[in-house]
């Protein structure tokens, strides 16, 4: 899970639960009481990207920002860039 362009990939975290027992039922109240780890993954897209200098499709996985990334400078600089071609 890791994009081809930007180099994106899972991080780590947490979530931090709000389950306490109300004051009204005899607990502390309901301010945050524990922490679980948790994954925060890139939003990944597996595409066929048209390169009209190499006149062939060059398949990448990248994520949505990379995606933006690529149409606004184009196809053949980008993935130059990232060293795919």
């Amino acid at each position: 899970m890791v994009c081809s362009i930007t180099g994106a990939r899972r991080k780590q975290g947490n979530k931090i639960h709000h389950s306490g027992l109300a004051k009204k039922k005899g607990g502390i109240g309901l301010n945050h009481v524990k922490k679980v780890k948790r994954t925060f993954t890139p939003n990944l897209r597996n595409k066929r990207i048209w390169v009209p200098e190499l006149g062939r499709f060059v398949r990448v996985k990248l994520t949505a920002r990379a995606l933006k990334t690529v149409n606004k400078n184009g196809a053949y600089a980008t993935l130059k860039g990232a060293g795919l071609i």
